[in-house]
């Protein structure tokens, strides 16, 4: 689509000089605003959804961490997390690497409606 747009705009380009720059750069807008809309602003509304789910964390919860590692929070400091992951072992890592478990999440879902 991208080539489309482009290759419309250099042939408007040959026609009349003054009017294709002013459709070239309306197109480059267009193009710009639909990424934004649709890759950029979703990204950003995850990350932030994530972000809140981290800091909510707290004692007792069921987290996987990036590796795959899955375990329960035995506490939370500012940046990272102690979890235990078998009776009498823990692991540090750092809050950034741990997402909640699903059915953790699940229930915390269900505990809210």
């Amino acid at each position: 689509m991208l080539n489309y747009i482009l290759l419309a705009a250099q042939q408007q380009s040959a026609d009349g000089q003054g009017q294709s720059q002013w459709t070239f750069w309306i197109m480059m807008i267009l193009i710009f605003v639909v990424f934004y809309f649709f890759m950029i602003r979703p990204q950003t509304k995850k990350q932030k959804e994530l972000q809140k789910q981290r800091d909510a964390m707290k004692k007792g919860d069921k987290v996987v961490t990036a590796g795959g590692i899955y375990g329960e929070i035995k506490e939370v400091q500012e940046n990272t997390l102690i979890i235990t992951i078998a009776k009498d072992v823990t692991i540090k890592v750092s809050k950034d690497s741990v997402f909640l478990d699903a059915a953790d999440a699940n229930q915390a879902a269900n505990e809210k409606k």
